[in-house]
C-alpha cells in the first residue's frame, strides 16, 4: 500500500515531458503486445543499483532516483535476466562501466540457448549483436545488456523456435529496425518464442532482436498510465528525459 501511495504522489508531482516516441498496443497472430519505440538511443539508460549500492528493483524506486537527477521516466521494463541477488546474468554495462562479463558458452535455460545476444548503445546508435560477434569485435557501449536467446539473427528466426511449441509465457524483448529505432516489446499474455520473433521480423522490421526476460516481465509506461506489479527486478532498461 505504501508503495502505491508513493507512486501516486510521484505521478502527481511530475510534469509529463513531451514524448518524441511512444508506447502503443498492437495485435499479432492473435496475441496482444505493447511496443515502446525510441528514436533517439541517447535517451536510453540501464539501471541496477542506486547511489547507495542498493538494488533499485521497482519502478517507483527508479522514479524517485530520477527525480533527484531532474529526470522523468517515460517507460521502463526488465532489462535482462538476473540471479537471486538481482545481479545481471551475462554482460552488463552502464555508463561505460562493465559490471558483469560477457558469457559466450552454451548453457542451460533460455540464456544459454545459443545464439544469444547483446543490446548495446554506442554513441548515437543502438544495435543488437550476437554475443560471439560482440566478443570478436567489441564496441564501446555506453550501456549494454546480454540475454538470450536472440529472437531474430540477421533477418532469420532463431533455429530452435517452432510454430507448435507448447511453451507459452509472458515475455519481453528488444529489436532495432532498419531505421535504427529501438522497439521494446512486452506480451500482454502468454506467447511462443516463434510468434513473438515474427512480430519483430515481420511487423517491426527488425533484422536483429533479443529476448530480455520472461514470466517476471513488467512494463512501466507514463504515456499509457501503466505500471505493472510483480517480483523485484534486476536490470531495468528504459527512457529518462529531463523534467519540465
Amino acid at each position: 500500500m505504501l508503495a502505491k501511495i508513493r507512486y501516486a504522489a510521484l505521478v502527481c508531482l511530475l510534469a509529463s515531458p513531451a514524448l518524441a516516441d511512444g508506447c502503443r498496443d498492437l495485435s499479432h497472430l492473435g496475441d496482444s503486445y505493447t511496443v515502446c519505440t525510441v528514436d533517439n538511443p541517447t535517451t536510453l539508460e540501464l539501471w541496477l543499483k542506486d547511489s547507495d549500492d542498493l538494488v533499485i528493483g521497482e519502478f517507483f524506486s527508479l522514479q524517485e532516483l530520477l527525480v533527484e537527477q531532474g529526470k522523468t521516466l517515460t517507460f521502463a521494463m526488465n532489462g535482462g535476466m538476473f540471479h537471486e541477488d538481482r545481479r545481471a546474468v551475462g554482460l552488463f554495462v552502464s555508463d561505460y562501466k562493465e559490471q558483469a562479463r560477457l558469457v559466450t558458452r552454451e548453457g542451460p535455460g533460455n540464456f544459454g540457448l545459443l545464439p544469444n545476444g547483446v543490446f548495446c548503445v554506442e554513441g548515437q546508435t543502438a544495435k543488437v549483436i550476437e554475443s560471439r560477434a560482440y566478443a570478436a569485435n567489441t564496441p564501446t557501449c555506453r550501456i549494454a545488456t546480454q540475454s538470450g536467446p536472440m529472437f531474430v539473427i540477421d533477418g532469420k528466426l532463431h533455429p530452435k523456435f517452432t510454430t507448435d511449441s507448447t511453451s507459452k509465457k509472458r515475455r519481453n524483448g528488444v529489436g532495432v529496425d532498419r531505421q535504427g529505432r529501438s522497439h521494446f516489446v512486452i506480451s500482454n499474455g502468454f506467447v511462443r518464442f516463434h510468434d513473438m520473433a515474427t512480430l519483430f521480423r515481420d511487423e517491426l522490421d527488425s533484422p536483429n532482436a533479443l529476448f530480455l526476460d520472461g514470466s517476471v516481465s513488467r512494463l512501466f509506461s507514463a504515456e499509457l498510465g501503466r505500471s505493472d506489479a510483480g517480483p523485484r527486478m534486476g536490470p531495468i532498461i528504459g527512457q529518462a528525459l529531463p523534467s519540465q
